[in-house]
């Protein structure tokens, strides 16, 4: 449940403009669409995906770290990571198995498979796309695991994108056509609640001191 008191006791401490922005930003934010990205070694790029999520509107991404570690840079993710939710998995199989359970099927993104181009794809249930390593992709067990192949159709003599340039584009197009759907895309009302709350708190300096006093307050 959603401490609404909290949350208009916080709310008087934020300018009124913010609280609208708020409101509408998570009026556009989905769940249906999620990212993955597995093993990128390079920090910038991991960055630059979430930090698409958040223009975009995905509220989710999810991180997997077996190999190379923290892959967030806050700098290049300019503050993304405040207002998207980042799971971080260790290994490939415990994502895909968080990904399942919530609904989701697992669209591997791929240059080497042409199964559905980027323009062909429909999307008819939720959807978790999977980007891999710069250099040499996603791993066999994506790949093998994937429900479906979606490739960003090229003309050039080079075969592939930058994973970030990758996932800007795919984002952008498949967010814009599931806007234009007729699907229940958008936050449920306790989601957008506690995203709400989530989001105020991050916005207010010395929040562990105010919240300690809201509950000596109201005990």
């Amino acid at each position: 449940m959603i401490d609404e008191k909290l949350l208009a006791y916080l709310e008087e401490i934020i300018t009124p403009e913010r609280k609208e922005r708020f409101l509408e930003t998570l009026e556009q934010r989905t769940k249906y669409i999620t990212v993955a990205v597995e093993d990128v070694f390079q920090a910038h790029n991991a960055s630059a995906v979430v930090r698409s999520c958040e223009v975009f509107g995905l509220q989710e991404a999810y991180l997997i770290e077996r190999k190379y570690g923290n892959t967030l840079d806050k700098e290049i993710a300019m503050g993304a990571q405040q207002w998207v939710d980042v799971h971080r998995h260790k290994t490939t199989k415990e994502c895909i198995s968080d990904l399942r359970k919530k609904g989701y099927k697992i669209i591997a993104t791929t240059p080497h498979n042409d199964s559905c181009l980027l323009d062909d794809f429909e999307i008819d249930d939720r959807v978790a796309l999977f980007f891999g390593t710069e250099k040499l992709g996603l791993s066999e067990e994506v790949l093998s695991e994937a429900d479906g192949f979606l490739k960003i159709p090229m003309i050039g003599f080079t075969e592939s994108l930058n994973i970030s340039v990758s996932a800007a584009i795919i984002i952008q197009a498949l967010t814009t056509k599931l806007k234009k759907s007729s699907i229940s895309w958008g936050l449920t009302a306790i989601e957008k609640k506690e995203k709400q709350l989530d989001w105020t708190k991050k916005s207010i300096q010395s929040i562990d001191a105010i919240l300690e006093r809201y509950y000596k307050e109201h005990s």
